[in-house]
């Protein structure tokens, strides 16, 4: 599957019923993932420059995904052993990336 990201147009969220605290999401995106204190992970949305980003930790919350980390978010997701690191277009919510991704056939 080709999932393009121009304009932002890919987002990304976590469950964190599912969610191991393993922390290789945040190995590979820190932009993007963090441990919280409860030790899941969660998304953060790009911070402005010379700040810090606040964590999404409603259940569900999306972050968009920049392009110049899409690689790093894409590895994550497929390297997660609680399978829960969801890749989506927003436009129509398909999930590209995760375990629930739809393959072209």
């Amino acid at each position: 599957m080709t999932a393009r990201n121009e304009s932002g147009d890919l987002e990304v969220w976590i469950d964190q019923d599912l969610c191991t605290g393993d922390g290789i999401c945040a190995q590979y995106a820190p932009e993007v993932f963090e441990l919280d204190i409860d030790g899941l992970a969660y998304v953060k949305p790009p911070a402005p420059a010379g700040q810090e980003a606040d964590l999404l930790t409603a259940p569900g919350a999306t972050a968009p995904v920049p392009l110049t980390l899409l690689r790093e978010v894409i590895d994550s997701a497929r390297e997660c052993p609680g399978e829960c690191i969801h890749v989506r277009r927003t436009a129509d919510q398909t999930e590209v990336y995760g375990p629930d991704a739809v393959v072209d056939a």
